[in-house]
């Protein structure tokens, strides 16, 4: 299993290969939450996303040889533009495989940076099949969404940063899909007595659900507007990194915890409090870790909170 050097790895290969995010600060927030907020405004990432830094740094480790026969992946969205992305910079081919019903601006954005899209099915497993293929035939690599070493070192190094510039955290508030941002934080908080919650969606709670069990469960995802937080069963990887640190991972589905005085957001920021005029893909999963700490509950009596997400 990997650990905290990998992120720091990860952070000095990557330098300016993606942009260092500013964190923000907002009094009204605070006071709204009744505790001190950092938010990492990874919405102001390329691609609009942090799913920039993991795909860039998949692709940059990848041997010449390899990389030059190209990369495939599965995604709706901003992994998708990801990978293009780094693709792109690299002079490689990009096979993309998305939803029969990806919506068009997000196919448009893919296709605007040189990658080639197939539309499979409505899952996410139709998806992975799909591109599984493509590798076969192609000679392509797979760069995963999530369950990854390399996506998860290079996720970690947003909330290196945050830590970098915020200081010590009580606590840090990550939303979770696949989990990939969440393991990234978990590795990059090693050694601190920062406690990692998992911010999800209510019905859609894979992470939490796997901690309770304490092996990964299968979920049936319910309706919400966060699409990006909704997966029907979290990485393998991205589990064992979060309850190999069960001490510190919280599945947020409890109310067994102090309430923050000192938060922060290490995540994308919120959009609709902080930037009410900015507009930018993934908004719902951007702003749920800052909803959560505005809820009446434990979570926000701690000393301090941050949202990795």
């Amino acid at each position: 299993m990997i650990g905290r050097d990998e992120v720091v790895a990860a952070a000095r290969r990557l330098g300016d290969r993606v942009q260092r995010t500013p964190v923000l600060r907002s009094d009204a927030l605070d006071a709204a939450a009744g505790a001190k907020l950092w938010l990492k405004a990874e919405c102001l990432q390329l691609v609009g996303a942090f799913k920039a830094r993991g795909a860039q740094h998949a692709v940059m480790r990848l041997e010449p040889g390899v990389r030059a026969r190209g990369v495939v992946t599965y995604s709706s969205g901003n992994h998708a533009q990801a990978v293009a992305l780094a693709a792109r910079r690299h002079g490689i081919p990009a096979e993309i495989v998305m939803p029969v019903d990806a919506p068009a601006i997000k196919r448009r954005a893919v296709e605007a940076l040189g990658a080639r899209i197939h539309l499979v099915g409505t899952t996410s497993t139709q998806r992975r099949e799909a591109a599984m293929a493509i590798a076969a035939r192609t000679g392509a690599t797979v760069i995963e969404p999530f369950d990854d070493d390399d996506v998860i070192a290079g996720q970690g190094t947003a909330t290196l940063e945050l830590v970098d510039e915020a200081g010590p955290l009580d606590a840090l508030l990550v939303p979770v899909g696949g989990g990939g941002l969440i393991a990234g934080a978990c590795l990059a908080c090693e050694g601190t007595a920062t406690r990692i919650y998992a911010v999800e969606p209510v019905g859609c709670d894979a992470m939490g659900r796997s901690l309770a069990a304490g092996e990964r469960v299968v979920v049936d995802p319910g309706p919400t507007i966060a699409d990006g937080l909704k997966p029907s069963q979290v990485g393998e990887r991205n589990f064992a990194i979060a309850r190999a640190r069960r001490r510190r991972v919280d599945g947020d589905r409890r109310g067994d915890r102090p309430r923050p005085r000192r938060a922060a957001d290490g995540g994308q920021g919120a959009r609709r409090t902080v930037g009410r005029r900015r507009a930018g893909g993934g908004a719902p999963g951007r702003i749920a870790g800052l909803a959560r700490t505005r809820r009446r509950d434990p979570v926000r009596r701690q000393r301090g909170a941050g949202d990795a997400g």
